[in-house]
């Protein structure tokens, strides 16, 4: 397989795996091993920012001062494209012992389902394109980024099945209309393959750009979900998971790493 492929055949696993699954925990499992998976993802992607993708800009002799702007930038363009509601991450859902007040998921489909699914289809296209930015690094480091954005795509899609039947929708329509937002993720992968392909100079700013999605959203999203609770006994748990996390891509990383 040549690297596009690679680079579609990922972004297609990850988005039909993504949402088969949310589906599915929506559906009948839903609230902790949602909630576990959240502290899962956020040591997956965290690991995969700072061990992978920023130490592969670095290699590429990118200036340093450079490197800490672009992340800087990276990181606050995130927080206004959520803040202008371009892209969302929702964890949320009734019963989760979030604290949230009865009917807050009611509440929040009230902004209606298109607008999340367009704000979904900006953010997988973004993921589609940091997908194709690892692959154009190696495929190790293609498969790393494939594990933290699907990782992360469970939990976030469960909160859109959440939204999008609390606004009205069947479930099969949920379904298809999350698998259809989801598509864009390919359309992400092949856009960023021929324009970072075309233009080598760029990739260890796709690489920045890709680190710095994935800090903003574990420690603007992910993490503050798991300081809502401060009981010790809640707190060790969710500690052990997030290490869990970091533990995964780092033995992922070295099994590939190792072939």
């Amino acid at each position: 397989m040549n690297t596009l492929s690679w680079i579609v055949t990922a972004n297609v696993l990850s988005t039909i795996v993504s949402i088969a699954l949310a589906a599915w925990l929506s559906f009948r499992f839903l609230s902790t091993l949602v909630d576990r998976l959240v502290c899962v993802s956020a040591g997956l992607l965290l690991t995969v920012a700072f061990t992978r993708l920023v130490p592969e800009a670095v290699e590429s002799g990118i200036d340093t001062h450079a490197l800490g702007w672009v992340l800087l930038a990276g990181i606050l363009g995130f927080f206004l494209l959520e803040k202008l509601a371009l892209i969302h991450h929702t964890h949320h859902h009734e019963g989760d012992e979030h604290h949230h007040h009865h009917g807050h998921d009611a509440r929040e489909a009230r902004r209606g389902g298109i607008p999340i699914l367009v704000g979904d289809a900006f953010h997988n296209f973004a993921d589609g394109v940091v997908i194709a930015a690892a692959f154009l690094v190696d495929w190790q480091a293609g498969v790393l980024a494939t594990a933290a954005v699907m990782a992360h795509e469970i939990p976030h899609e469960v909160g859109d099945f959440m939204i999008l039947l609390n606004a009205g929708y069947t479930k099969r329509r949920a379904f298809v209309f999350n698998l259809v937002s989801g598509s864009s993720a390919v359309a992400g992968g092949v856009v960023g393959y021929f324009v970072l392909d075309a233009m080598d100079e760029l990739l260890p700013y796709a690489l920045l750009l890709a680190a710095s999605s994935f800090i903003y959203i574990a420690l603007s999203d992910l993490l503050p979900e798991m300081m809502r609770r401060s009981r010790l006994a809640q707190t060790l748990p969710q500690v052990a998971l997030v290490t869990l996390g970091v533990v995964v891509a780092a033995v992922i990383g070295a099994a590939l790493h190792s072939h």
